[in-house]
């Protein structure tokens, strides 16, 4: 049976992840309040963040920014979005 959190994202019983996604204290928040939907869905966020603007993680700022973003989307709270940025569609 896999664990359950309270999901800080998505207010409601979820199931969470199997180990914390980064050791320290934030990666035991991120275990302990956030969903594995919540979590799989900032990681694609995160992605197209990087991708779309371009970021370099080698760059402490980006490190940073990343950081706060992260927070924010975790907690329902407004967050950046790739400006430009259009899904794709599934025509054919």
């Amino acid at each position: 049976m896999s664990r359950t959190v309270m999901c800080r994202k998505y207010k409601q019983e979820l199931p969470g992840l199997a180990q914390p996604p980064f050791p320290g204290p934030k990666g035991q928040d991120v275990y302990d309040n956030v969903s594995q939907k919540a979590w799989q869905e900032w990681m694609s966020h995160q992605t197209m963040l990087i991708n779309e603007k371009q970021l370099n993680l080698m760059d402490t700022g980006t490190r940073v920014y990343l950081g706060e973003q992260m927070t924010k989307f975790l907690s329902g709270d407004d967050y950046d979005a790739a400006e430009g940025y259009v899904p794709p569609t599934d025509d054919k």
